[in-house]
């Protein structure tokens, strides 16, 4: 019998899917519905990274929490990110068995707060994109893509590590609506240029953000502290998408809403509590929308967005 979601690789507690699991076991052989992977490169989530950085030591730290966990999940942010590199073994019930063969190169679109991984080696690091050797498996459910061969490595493995916020944003954003983006990194310049694209008003807040408007990412630029909600504009906007990497800021997005708006957080930093609780103190009836990193055609949407925008291909080649 299959086990598509990695359930007997689950140490503790017992009874929960392998992203709520305390640890994981990456050791165990290959079941006959999952697939091996040769890991070359990791790329750490943006908040994940921040908060491994102010601690100081990342590699050594990320060493021990794969160690401890037998899976790359943050303890502090309960965020991981994603990977890179070529299938090893392949079971035969895998459904991806008849696409892909041993040494193709492949990026997971699931978080690797969920993906059993062992680490042999840390190499080099380019900002939150780590150079490392190790296995990893990948469960009958879990999501994956091919690296494209029209453009760098890197920046592929960069647009599909965040490839779920433009998909959301597609869905929401409609034309003529004021759309505010707080966060002008990897999410956040894809949701800009996929909100334009709706025919949305776009304004983006970042300290980063100024160049997005002479790039037509966005038709307007702020600057204010998000962990201070009282700096936040108030009730202007239809749609708001906290893409920010920083912790604190849901009220400053809620407060930016237009009453009867709508919330998009597409942040691993984002507190639900905070937002739900905090929404109901000020008395806002707004839609609070949690972005789920999957939405079906995400990677190709985003892709595409990125192939079709030079502003967007410099971005992401200046951060890769």
């Amino acid at each position: 019998m299959g086990d598509p979601y990695g359930l007997r690789r689950v140490v503790r507690p017992k009874g929960v899917l392998p992203q709520q699991a305390e640890v994981l076991d990456p050791s165990l052989p290959l079941g006959s519905d999952e697939l091996s992977i040769d890991v070359e490169q990791l790329n750490i989530d943006a908040a994940s990274f921040r908060q491994l950085s102010s601690a100081g030591g990342v590699a050594e730290q990320i060493r021990r929490i794969v160690r401890e966990r037998g899976k790359m999940h943050n303890p502090a942010t309960g965020s991981g990110g994603m990977l890179i590199g070529r299938v090893g073994e392949i079971g035969r019930e895998h459904p991806a068995s008849s696409e892909l063969k041993r040494g193709d190169r492949i990026a997971t679109l699931v978080s690797l707060t969920l993906t059993p991984l062992l680490l042999e080696e840390i190499g080099s690091m380019h900002g939150e994109r780590i150079e490392v050797r190790g296995k990893a498996v990948l469960f009958a459910t879990g999501l994956w893509a091919a690296l494209p061969s029209d453009m760098p490595e890197a920046m592929a493995l960069s647009i599909l590590d965040v490839c779920g916020a433009p998909a959301w944003v597609a869905r929401l954003a409609q034309p003529g609506q004021r759309v505010l983006v707080i966060g002008a990194g990897k999410s956040g310049s894809l949701a800009c240029a996929q909100a334009r694209k709706n025919g949305a008003q776009v304004t983006v807040a970042d300290v980063r953000s100024c160049d997005f408007v002479s790039a037509g990412l966005a038709d307007e630029a702020l600057v204010f502290d998000a962990t201070r909600p009282l700096e936040s504009p108030r009730g202007r906007y239809d749609l708001v998408v906290n893409c920010a990497s920083v912790p604190g800021t849901e009220m400053a997005s809620i407060l930016a809403a237009r009453e009867g708006g709508e919330v998009l957080f597409f942040s691993m930093a984002t507190s639900f509590t905070a937002a739900a609780l905090g929404a109901e103190g000020v008395g806002k009836d707004v839609r609070l929308t949690i972005g789920n990193g999957y939405a079906r055609g995400h990677a190709r949407l985003a892709l595409d967005l990125v192939r079709a925008t030079p502003a967007l291909q410099r971005i992401f080649a200046e951060r890769a």
